[in-house]
């Protein structure tokens, strides 16, 4: 586990230059020249980030896991989420960023954003050379239209550029683990947007009936939204984002328990340790413990 500092850095995407274009391409090669010794050191972004990396070696952290990276391996980094690079590995690829405000709030963009860049478990895969001619074509066109900055309708064209590149390449993916992409009930869409609230809120210690009525239904509607979707009730939904960013905060940070419990919204530093004890059954100091053991 790499050596922990009080904060997680994050850094931004054109923060504060709305009128920028919300998006970014880079040589992986060059901008690991360029930002290498901060990319090294676990850190998170306010934006989205696709990694696809050329060449086989190395390994990727993401969160509390270490990938293997193999040719052609396509990362997808959400919000908020912490990772960082093999500082001895001599990755060739493509790196794209985009901020959240990029991607219009269609039903199909939601998807994207809670299939493809929440993927718990699974946030890399390798694509093949079809993929790959198809990927690197939609990236060549990116490129080309990056460069008309002042074209009508740039921004749109690259927006949608990228959407049809998230589009197929989650179509190889389902395709590769048998699943079929779905958005076909108004229950998804409520669960997606249940996800949604939860990224916004799940700091402040929200209820059930809270996310209900931030949503328009019952918490009855609800509880059988979550549980036709996942079988989890939403309680359990909420809980697991808190404690994934305790775990963070634990693992990556050195801040101490009870700032934790205050930056996850808990007034009550021991309610905290019983909240966290109850669901990975041990203590958060056990568990940090555990972390610098492995």
């Amino acid at each position: 586990m790499k050596k922990n500092a009080t904060n997680i850095e994050q850094y931004h995407l054109h923060k504060g230059y709305p009128e920028k274009l919300q998006f970014e391409v880079f040589n992986l090669k060059d901008y690991l020249a360029i930002n290498g010794a901060h990319a090294q050191l676990p850190h998170s972004h306010s934006f989205y980030q696709i990694l696809w990396i050329y060449n086989e070696g190395g390994v990727h952290f993401i969160d509390f896991d270490a990938h293997l990276v193999k040719a052609n391996s396509i990362f997808f980094i959400s919000k908020n989420q912490i990772h960082f690079f093999d500082k001895d590995a001599n990755h060739e690829g493509v790196l794209i960023h985009f901020n959240e405000s990029f991607l219009m709030q269609s039903d199909v963009d939601i998807f994207l954003k809670y299939n493809v860049f929440n993927n718990q478990g699974k946030p890399c895969y390798c694509i093949t050379e079809e993929i790959i001619d198809l990927a690197n074509s939609y990236i060549h066109l990116i490129k080309k239209e990056k460069a008309k900055a002042k074209g009508f309708g740039h921004q749109q064209v690259i927006r949608y550029l990228l959407k049809s590149l998230l589009i197929v390449l989650e179509r190889a993916h389902r395709q590769n683990v048998e699943e079929n992409i779905r958005l076909t009930s108004q229950y998804e869409l409520q669960y997606l947007q249940f996800r949604e609230l939860i990224e916004q809120y799940y700091k402040k210690n929200y209820t059930v009936s809270d996310y209900a009525n931030l949503l328009h239904i019952s918490t009855k509607t609800l509880t059988t939204i979550t549980k036709t979707i996942t079988t989890k009730p939403p309680s359990v939904l909420i809980s697991e984002r808190v404690i994934l960013e305790a775990e963070r905060l634990l693992a990556f940070t050195s801040l101490k328990v009870n700032e934790i419990a205050y930056e996850l919204g808990f007034e009550d530093a021991s309610y905290f340790v019983k909240y966290f004890k109850r669901y990975l059954k041990k203590s958060p100091t056990q568990y940090r413990a555990l972390i610098f053991n492995v």
